[in-house]
């Protein structure tokens, strides 16, 4: 079974407009935008990862945080999705997160993401009890998406800890200072999140020299799978054996929202290892998974058939790590 932590679950809303012109002009107090479409999906990384093994036909165990009317919300529709939940209630609202897409934009949007409710110590330690009995019967954890406010920042190091004394392999894909410290606990795999900034740490990685060199200090820690998206089509996978370099041959324009299209990636990858597919193939089709549902407005891809086609346009090179 796959586990997905979402410790900072949202409602992500998605916003199609029709103008270009977000910022105010000068002198300018207010705008009023109005969006030609919405949408509205349960979210939190770890969340988007079980969204997608739920259309592929493959059951996993959502846990986290949920609060109040929002987070209500979100259980019903992780539910409908066939999804089992396994959160942890508390205090306060659920956070919403907003995406709004631009006209001929669509490979970026304009995020607004709330920092949701504050965790008590009581919550916590009744979420690592429910962690602990859901390793038993788990193969891989997939810990993703940012801490939320009163949660410790190495939460994730302390969750990795904890599946490696399982025998549980860990997927850790979240960034900043949670990453810095849950790398330093050895997770199978590290998919850092880079979008606010191009940093681990202090370590840029900008370059794909730069994203191999930090591949192999996380390999020194313990760390088997080290994957960087290099650019909006293309990635870098450090292993010890190997680096692997994925793009996908597709026009930018054909991409319509790119929200949770790397949380795909991760979930198709899983699909395929869980299946004891060979890491060429997964990389494959959590690639062509990631591709697929950037190319739908709804945030995740339905479609088997459609990341079986999107197979068709990923190249995979491998290169000596020497």
């Amino acid at each position: 079974m796959i586990v997905t932590v979402t410790l900072n679950p949202a409602l992500d809303k998605t916003y199609w407009v029709d103008t270009t012109h977000l910022p105010l002009s000068a002198g300018e107090e207010d705008r009023i935008v109005r969006a030609h479409r919405s949408l509205s999906e349960p979210g939190g990384k770890g969340i988007n990862v079980s969204l997608l093994l739920s259309r592929l036909g493959m059951g996993s165990m959502a846990m986290g945080f949920l609060a109040g009317h929002t987070g209500q919300i979100v259980l019903r529709e992780v539910l409908a999705e066939g999804i089992t939940a396994n959160f942890v209630w508390i205090e306060g609202e659920t956070r919403t997160n907003a995406a709004i897409v631009l006209p001929d934009r669509q490979a970026a949007s304009l995020k607004v993401h709330e920092e949701g409710p504050k965790i008590p110590s009581r919550a916590i330690a009744t979420f690592l009890n429910k962690y602990r009995q859901a390793l038993r019967h788990a193969e891989y954890v997939v810990l993703a998406g940012r801490l939320p406010p009163g949660m410790p920042k190495d939460f994730y190091a302390q969750l990795i800890s904890l599946a490696t004394q399982h025998g549980v392999k860990s997927v850790l894909h979240t960034g900043g200072e949670p990453l810095q410290r849950g790398l330093t606990a050895g997770p199978y795999m590290a998919k850092p999140d880079i979008r606010e900034q191009l940093l681990i740490g202090e370590t840029p990685v900008s370059t794909e020299e730069q994203i191999i060199a930090a591949g192999r200090e996380a390999l020194s820690k313990g760390v088997e799978l080290f994957m960087v998206s290099h650019h909006i089509t293309g990635d870098v996978l450090v292993t010890n054996d190997a680096i692997w370099e994925l793009n996908a041959r597709v026009s930018l324009s054909a991409l319509r929202n790119l929200v949770g299209a790397d949380d795909a990636l991760v979930g198709g990858l899983l699909y395929q290892l869980s299946a004891n597919a060979d890491l060429e193939t997964a990389l494959k089709f959590g690639m062509a998974a990631a591709l697929a549902s950037s190319e739908v407005e709804e945030k995740l891809c339905r479609s088997r058939r459609a990341i079986d086609v999107e197979m068709e346009r990923i190249e995979v090179r491998q290169k000596d790590p020497r």
